[in-house]
């Protein structure tokens, strides 16, 4: 049997632009603090009154992009505001997650959510989204 060498890698470095269709709104890697693409998958079960009457289905993976990021509504096109004016927009999200090291860059097409205003006294106003993907990431 093949022994798999492991390449982890710590996230830094990261690129995320978002696009509208055809219009590049922007890189927002200096705004986000954390991007998870997250899979839930459903898995069918059967079982019949014998042990080896058991059947399983496994259905196709749902995505979620799970951004947290800083609250700005004083810049223009900062992701509080975009997410804020294109609720239920079609939005190509392309996430990099270390650039330079080989890894292969994932697309999805997420459908925009809005994140929260305000927060704790003291602390820096940020927000968490989990935005739901059509389809599959692309690695490409």
């Amino acid at each position: 049997m093949a022994k798999i060498a492991l390449k982890p890698y710590v996230l830094r470095d990261c690129t995320l632009n978002i696009k509208n269709g055809a219009t590049d709104v922007g890189d927002y890697e200096g705004s986000v603090s954390k991007v998870e693409l997250v899979p839930t998958t459903a898995v069918q079960a059967w079982k019949g009154l014998t042990p080896s009457a058991v059947y399983q289905d496994v259905a196709s993976p749902e995505w979620v992009a799970n951004i947290d990021f800083a609250q700005d509504f004083e810049t223009a096109n900062s992701l509080s505001q975009y997410l804020l004016a294109n609720v239920g927009a079609k939005l190509t999200m392309k996430f990099t997650p270390k650039v330079g090291a080989g890894l292969k860059a994932a697309t999805v097409t997420v459908t925009g959510l809005p994140g929260s205003i305000g927060g704790s006294v003291g602390a820096f106003a940020t927000a968490s989204v989990s935005l739901p993907v059509d389809g599959q990431p692309v690695l490409a």
